[in-house]
């Protein structure tokens, strides 16, 4: 029987900072952009970016087709869901609503999207 070491080593230290460089990059630029082009910068971030490149790290660190099946089936029913966090913000101006409400009452829609996304993926 071999025994396997705990802590990690050298090269999945490497991959763990080459993937927080990656994503930090990516949200670093789109928070720049905002400032000066807001809807390209909603653009990007609409964008499947963060699922092209978790689907692909995944796989890559662990080369099992069917948890990147389950994992690509996870993002298209989370991303309908989470889309419930924006209703706030769409009715903000007709209900007078300020950020920080939207934003907290967003979370807490975010909260039932959970056992949404949780209920519909029992069923998959």
């Amino acid at each position: 029987m071999v025994v396997r070491s705990q802590t990690p080593t050298i090269q999945s230290m490497a991959n763990f900072i080459i993937k927080t460089l990656v994503a930090a990059f990516i949200i670093s630029l789109c928070s720049w952009l905002s400032g000066k082009k807001p809807i390209l910068a909603g653009f990007i971030v609409a964008l499947p970016l963060t699922t092209l490149i978790v689907l692909l790290f995944s796989y890559v660190e662990h080369g099992n087709p069917e948890n990147s099946v389950q994992l690509a089936k996870s993002i298209f029913v989370g991303v309908p869901v989470s889309l419930v966090f924006f209703i706030p913000f769409l009715l903000a101006n007709r209900l007078q609503l300020n950020f920080w409400t939207c934003y907290m009452i967003g979370i807490g829609l975010l909260v039932l999207g959970f056992f949404i996304h949780r209920y519909i993926m029992s069923l998959l």
